[in-house]
């Protein structure tokens, strides 16, 4: 009964093309004897032979249920995937003019955003006059990062960009 092959599961019973192998019986034994034989034990314990290190010389085999190990594979996976966070990015955005408590309104959620684990750009946008302001809108970044200071850490600093001051903040680690 041969199955088609999928490239991202491991080779089993008459699909391992090697001549040696290392055996890695049920009880943990190791020893390297030819594939016929290493098949010959897998019968033996009604399991099945999968190749578990390929690139190994000589490839490492397990006498072990085929179907329990995918399994238990999946199933390690789906927890890795579920542990891992990504990071993204939270945009803030200001005016030069922008009032003292809109400024801390943002700041608060920056403050969440920070906390949670994600990064925050905060822009001033310039319009039209606003552009003789540049320096204002520098000194909103600052005080935001230092209002910001025990949550986070600069990764970079206010640069201009067209109209925009952009700064963006990274989580500090704990």
């Amino acid at each position: 009964m041969r199955r088609q092959r999928n490239d991202d599961r491991p080779k089993v019973n008459d699909e391992i093309r090697s001549s040696k192998v290392r055996l890695i019986r049920p009880d943990d034994e190791h020893e390297i004897v030819s594939i016929e034989r290493a098949l010959e034990i897998a019968d033996r314990y009604q399991l099945d032979l999968v190749e578990i290190a390929p690139n190994a010389k000589p490839p490492v085999c397990k006498v072990i249920d085929f179907g329990k190990f995918m399994y238990e594979k999946k199933k390690k996976e789906k927890e890795a995937k579920k542990k891992q966070h990504t990071i993204q990015v939270k945009e803030l955005r200001f005016r030069p003019t922008t009032d003292d408590h809109d400024l801390e309104f943002k700041t608060r959620h920056a403050r969440e955003f920070l906390e949670g684990g994600d990064k925050v750009k905060a822009t001033v946008q310039f319009r039209g006059r606003d552009m003789l302001y540049t320096e204002q809108g520098e000194v909103l970044l600052n005080n935001l990062a230092e209002e910001l200071k025990d949550v986070s850490k600069v990764e970079s600093k206010p640069t201009m960009e067209g109209r925009r001051m952009i700064m963006i903040l990274a989580p500090a680690k704990g």
